[in-house]
């Protein structure tokens, strides 16, 4: 895939005030997601994958649940999220940046 240039790639709507962009190779993935509909009243719904996850907080702040254990992070934290564990992250101000790190690739972000 080589390289991703921000300005240069069109950003996948993933919801209402929330986008993404991604690169990865044969083994691992990268996605950069931007929140533009915070604060939010409740957290988003939990999910799990069988994937690992590493995630840094660009810009804003969140709570992250993970299992049975909640966060307060801010811009420069990071969180793990090891595979087939529930969690979810609740928006705390209007925008919020994450950059999301996956192995193996989530073939289910890949376009068809």
């Amino acid at each position: 895939m080589g390289t991703v240039r921000q300005n240069e790639t069109k950003r996948e709507s993933i919801g209402i005030g929330r986008e993404r962009y991604l690169a990865h190779t044969d083994k691992l993935m990268m996605v950069v997601i931007y929140f533009d509909n915070g604060p939010t009243s409740e957290p988003d719904p939990p999910h799990s994958h069988p994937h690992e996850q590493i995630s840094y907080v660009v810009e804003g702040k969140i709570i992250v649940f993970i299992g049975e254990e909640k966060q307060e992070l801010g811009s420069g934290d990071m969180f793990t999220v090891p595979a087939d564990i529930p969690h979810t992250v609740q928006l705390l101000t209007e925008h919020v940046r994450l950059v999301d790190c996956f192995t193996p690739l989530r073939e289910d972000f890949l376009s068809s």
